[in-house]
C-alpha cells in the first residue's frame, strides 16, 4: 500500500508518502523545534538529546550471494531478497518475485543481498502489483537485459509495456510456465487507492494485484502478495512453503488474518517477508515482528526467519 506519484511512463505507487500527508506538517513543525533546541544546546556546548527510537524488529545481517546461486542443481532453493522479494532457483530455472535491488525511496535497515547488475540471467520476474516496494522501476530496468520475460496482472503488464519491457499480463486464475515451474495467479484484494479520494485518477480493481502459486519439481510455493484476507486464501491445497506477509496493516492480511492463514496450513513452512527491512518504525506494513507471530501460530517451529540472501531448500510437507 502506498500513495501514487505520477510519472510519464508508469503509475507505480511510492511508499515514502504512505504514512500520510496529515503527519507531514507535524513532523516539519517538530523538526523545526528540534533544530532550534539543538542549536541552542550546541551554543551551550551540550549534546542535543534525541528521542528514543521506537522498537522495530530487524532482519539478521545480509548474506550476499552471486552467480553460483544461479547454477543448475537437483533441488529448489529460495532466498529472501528483503522486503517482499524472493529469488528462486528450481533446478536451474531462475526467477525472482517482487525484487527490489536498488533505488528504493525510503531508508533501509538491510543491505541488498545482490544488486541488479550482478544478476547473470533470469527466466522470469514475477510482479504481484504496482507498489514500488514490489514493482521497482529501477530494479526492473536493471534486470531487463538479463530477464527473458516479466509476468504480472494485466494492469502491471501495461506499465511494463509502456516501458517497452518484455512482459505478459494475466487474469486471476490463469496459468503459465517458466521452465519446469508452473505458475497460477491467485486472488488479492489490495485496491486501497479507491478508499482515499484524490489519491489516483484511476479506479483500481482487485485483479490489478495478485499472488502466485508456483509448482516446482520439489514442491509448491505460494507468494500471496499484498492483500486483505480472502476466503480463497484459507481453502487452497496446502503449499510446501508460503512467502509469508504477517504485517498488521488493514490493507494486508492484518496480524490476525495472517495467523488464520498460518493455522489453515499448520504444517507449511512460513518464510517471513515484508518485515525488518525498511527503517519506518511508525509504519505498520513494514513492522511485523517474528517474536509476536511465534506466540500465535500452530507449530511455531516452522517459522523461517531468514536473513536476506540466506538459502532455504524447499521440501515437500508431510500431509
Amino acid at each position: 500500500m502506498s500513495f501514487p506519484t505520477p510519472d510519464p511512463t508508469t503509475t507505480t505507487t511510492n511508499c515514502s508518502s504512505l504514512r500520510g500527508s496529515t503527519k507531514l506538517f507535524a513532523r516539519e513543525l517538530l523538526l523545526g523545534i528540534g533544530l532550534l533546541l539543538a542549536s541552542a544546546m550546541e551554543v551551550r556546548g551540550q549534546n542535543p538529546p534525541g528521542p528514543p527510537k521506537k522498537y522495530q524488529a530487524t532482519a539478521a545481517k545480509t548474506q550476499p550471494f552471486g552467480a553460483a546461486a544461479f547454477k543448475s542443481s537437483n533441488k529448489t532453493t529460495l532466498r529472501w531478497l528483503g522486503m517482499g522479494g524472493f529469488f528462486i532457483n528450481s533446478r536451474g530455472t531462475n526467477l525472482m518475485i517482487d525484487p527490489v535491488l536498488e533505488g528504493f525511496d525510503m531508508p533501509l535497515l538491510i543491505s541488498y543481498p545482490i544488486q541488479s547488475k550482478e544478476v547473470p540471467h533470469l527466466a522470469a520476474v514475477l510482479l504481484t502489483h504496482a507498489d514500488n516496494d514490489h514493482y521497482s522501476v529501477p530494479t526492473t530496468a536493471g534486470l531487463a537485459p538479463v530477464t527473458k520475460v516479466f509476468h504480472s496482472t494485466v494492469y502491471v503488464d501495461s506499465l511494463l509495456q509502456n516501458r517497452r519491457l518484455p512482459a505478459e499480463g494475466h487474469d486471476i486464475g490463469d496459468t503459465f510456465s517458466v521452465g519446469r515451474v508452473q505458475v497460477r495467479l491467485t486472488p488479492a484484494d489490495h485496491a486501497y487507492q479507491n478508499a482515499y479520494p484524490g489519491m489516483s485518477k484511476r479506479r483500481f480493481k482487485n485483479e490489478d494485484a495478485c499472488g502466485f502459486l508456483l509448482s516446482t519439481p520439489d514442491g509448491t510455493v505460494w507468494a500471496p502478495g499484498d492483500s486483505r484476507l480472502l476466503a480463497e486464501h484459507l481453502s487452497m491445497p496446502a503449499p510446501d512453503a508460503i512467502l509469508f506477509d504477517f504485517s498488521d496493516s488493514e490493507w494486508h492480511f492484518t496480524l490476525a488474518g495472517a495467523v488464520k492463514i498460518a493455522n489453515a496450513y499448520p504444517n507449511t513452512p512460513l518464510l517471513l517477508n515484508h518485515w525488518g527491512s525498511v527503517d519506518a518504525p511508525d509504519f505498520a506494513p513494514f513492522n511485523a515482528d517474528p517474536a509476536v507471530l511465534a506466540k500465535l501460530v500452530v507449530n511455531p517451529g516452522r517459522i523461517k526467519v531468514l536473513a536476506p540472501g540466506e538459502a532455504y531448500v524447499l521440501k515437500r510437507v508431510k500431509r
